[in-house]
């Protein structure tokens, strides 16, 4: 397999591995209230109170409150209906650097931005929304390890780039 290939299939991987997780994350936000539910059944069924009395308390307190306006003002849910819409359609996306990875380099760096940007909105949002501080820092975790393998990506793309032969100028008129 020549070093072009390897780059390609190498950059195509480590994209399908991106956007399942993205696809993933997204398809969580549509049922928040099934899946609270489901987590405190686990956590209760393995003891977690008694370790983690706070992520059980919480899991309750967030359930509680997604159950009360799930019941009450279903329309505030609308909103994760449209966050898991934003990460399949950015998902979307990465297509374009899959089919031409030095063309659509610009998607893949886009996507670095965006997982850069999940660090001030968890620190300032968090705050502010009173998501405690351990809660936070599991946000941040979707930044960092959300532009590992986009990193990986953009170096794998400025390889090729590199392996790719530039077509010549056209000549002055």
């Amino acid at each position: 397999m020549s070093d072009r290939a390897a780059l390609v299939q190498g950059i195509r991987a480590w994209l399908v591995f991106f956007v399942v997780c993205l696809v993933l994350s997204g398809a969580t936000a549509f049922p928040l209230v099934h899946e609270l539910r489901w987590a405190e059944d686990l956590l209760s069924a393995v003891s977690a109170g008694e370790h983690l009395p706070g992520l059980t308390d919480w899991i309750a307190r967030v359930r509680a409150g997604l159950e009360q306006a799930d019941a009450e003002y279903p329309f505030l849910l609308y909103g994760t209906d449209w966050l898991a819409f934003a990460h399949l359609v950015i998902a979307v996306a990465f297509y374009g650097p899959y089919r031409d990875p030095v063309r659509n380099v610009w998607v893949v760096e886009f996507g670095m931005i965006a997982c850069a940007g999940i660090v001030p909105l968890a620190l300032i949002c968090g705050p502010v929304r009173g998501i405690p501080l351990w809660w936070s820092v599991i946000d941040l975790s979707f930044g960092v390890f959300g532009v590992i393998p986009l990193y990986v990506v953009r170096r794998k793309i400025k390889r090729l780039e590199a392996l790719t032969p530039r077509p010549a100028p056209l000549p002055a008129a």
